[in-house]
Formats: C-alpha cells, sequence, structure tokens
C-alpha cells in the first residue's frame, strides 16, 4: 500500500523561503510521477508543480514558476518543493500526489490524475 506524507509547512514573512518534503513508502519514487498541489480556504485545490517519473520533466503553474522548483531524491524516496520569494497568495495547506499509472514522462495538472495523496501540511506568508 502506498503512503504520501508531506512536512515542512509553517510560518514565514513574504519573500523569504521553505522546503516542502515528500516521502513515499509502498512504492518507488522513480515510478511515480509526484506532484504538489495547494488549496487555500475557500478555494479550490490547484496544481503547484511536479517530476514525472523519469525525472526528466518538470511543470509549473504560471503563478510559481521561476520561484518553486521541484526536485527527487531517489536515495530517500523523496520529492521536494523549494518555494523561494514566498508570497501571501501562497498561503495554503500543499499536498503531495502520486500515482504510478501515467506514462513516465508525464505530469498531470489535474487532481483527477493522481491515486495517493498525502495529509498536507500548512503554509503560511504574512505580509
Amino acid at each position: 500500500q502506498v503512503h504520501v506524507v508531506e512536512s515542512g509547512g509553517g510560518l514565514v514573512q513574504a519573500g523569504g523561503s521553505l522546503r516542502l518534503s515528500c516521502v513515499v513508502s509502498g512504492s518507488v519514487v522513480s515510478d511515480d510521477v509526484i506532484s504538489w498541489f495547494r488549496q487555500a480556504p475557500g478555494k479550490e485545490r490547484e496544481f503547484v508543480g511536479g517530476i514525472s517519473a523519469s525525472g526528466t520533466v518538470t511543470l509549473y503553474a504560471a503563478s510559481v514558476k521561476g520561484r518553486f522548483t521541484v526536485s527527487r531524491d531517489d536515495a530517500k524516496n523523496t520529492v521536494y518543493l523549494q518555494m523561494n520569494v514566498l508570497k501571501p497568495e501562497d498561503t495554503a495547506v500543499y499536498y503531495c500526489a502520486a500515482d504510478l499509472r501515467v506514462p513516465r514522462t508525464v505530469v498531470g495538472k489535474s487532481a483527477a490524475h493522481y491515486e495517493h495523496w498525502g495529509p498536507g501540511t500548512q503554509v503560511t506568508v504574512s505580509s
């Protein structure tokens, strides 16, 4: 059974940085597409960024491109979301999601594409 757990959230001032971690058990991250989503209060869950199973393709939402980076450490079976130049509008619960069923060079932007989800970690950016 696949389990996904996020960590690293917290409170940070605008302009600051955080690094979120996503540890996957029961599967190998190099077999999965893994993406980050976020959901702010009163808003729908939205795609933030992801990395393909091959590790060769990364995809980002326009709102975070150039500020956020998704990376993977296969030895630790962990995917990271490095968030720089954080803005108050980045405040949300951040979720990590994994799926084994897609082609190795595909990163899906829809939450419906992902089978396994973590419980989320809160990121709050103060102005």
